[in-house]
């Protein structure tokens, strides 16, 4: 057990809330992909970088994936919450990253349109930018 994986209490804790119908094959262990779960994303590694320790990246992520989907990370979430008398839960705003294109926000609302020729025409009038008049297009 690495030093980063779940404690025994944290696993029997956790154990108690999954999801433990089983449709067609047996699932992997839980604890060890939950833990390459955490892994992840408490290193920010790409999936495929998974330590093998945890098994195959590919059964990593569908799990995460399918458990979001589902609402079962929620309900783990609310879980722990319930255990621990918590009523609220926060994230610290400063881990909290904002994708690139965020800070490129124009102040003004985009073009309805462009011409051929690359010129912005105003959506109320039939002028282009440059002040000439010409027809509708």
């Amino acid at each position: 057990m690495a030093r980063s994986d779940m404690s025994d209490l944290e696993w029997e804790f956790i154990k108690a809330v999954l999801p433990n119908k089983t449709r067609g094959k047996k699932r992997v262990d839980d604890r060890r992909v939950i833990n390459g779960i955490f892994y992840v994303l408490r290193t920010g590694i790409p999936w495929a970088d998974l330590p093998e320790q945890y098994g195959p990246p590919t059964t990593v992520y569908n799990r995460f994936n399918r458990w979001s989907y589902a609402g079962h990370w929620d309900r783990i979430m609310e879980a722990i919450a319930d255990a621990h008398n918590v009523d609220m839960v926060m994230v610290d705003g400063t881990s909290v990253r904002a994708h690139h294109s965020a800070t490129t926000l124009k102040k003004r609302p985009a073009p309805l349109f462009r011409s051929f020729t690359g010129r912005v025409r105003d959506e109320n009038t039939c002028t282009y930018q440059s002040g000439r008049v010409t027809d509708p297009i």
